[in-house]
């Protein structure tokens, strides 16, 4: 899915360095966007609740805080725990899409001296 240079290979430009970034961002806020949307169809279909109270409720639980409304129906309580802990490995998985370009690139950039060729191991 996201191809990283070899640490052999030389550093790449600062343009594409923001187009890998981009396309992070772009997964990341579609991530964010199919689990938002999931979690207001669950709760719209479990709970009965309305749009905008499903998507405070989904909003709130993928952002860490917890529900707003109580659960009333089995269903819903099961719909409201699976998605709490699918929510919680989203928040890792985004992190982790986030982070691994510009950690990439850090590390990547340790291997090169100050005029862009690989240093010498002595």
């Amino acid at each position: 899915m996201f191809d990283y240079e070899h640490r052999e290979e030389r550093l790449i430009s600062r343009a594409a360095f923001l187009r890998r970034l981009g396309h992070s961002l772009f997964v990341g806020g579609w991530l964010i966007g199919a689990s938002l949307g999931g979690g207001i169809l669950g709760y719209r279909c479990f709970e009965q609740l309305s749009w905008t109270d499903s998507f405070l409720n989904a909003s709130m639980i993928l952002g860490g805080m917890g529900p707003v409304d109580p659960m009333k129906s089995e269903a819903g309580k099961i719909f409201a725990g699976v998605y709490a802990l699918y929510s919680g490995l989203a928040f890792l998985v985004l992190a982790g899409l986030l982070f691994a370009p510009v950690a990439h690139r850090v590390l990547h950039s340790f291997h090169y001296g100050p005029d862009g060729e690989e240093e010498e191991d002595s």
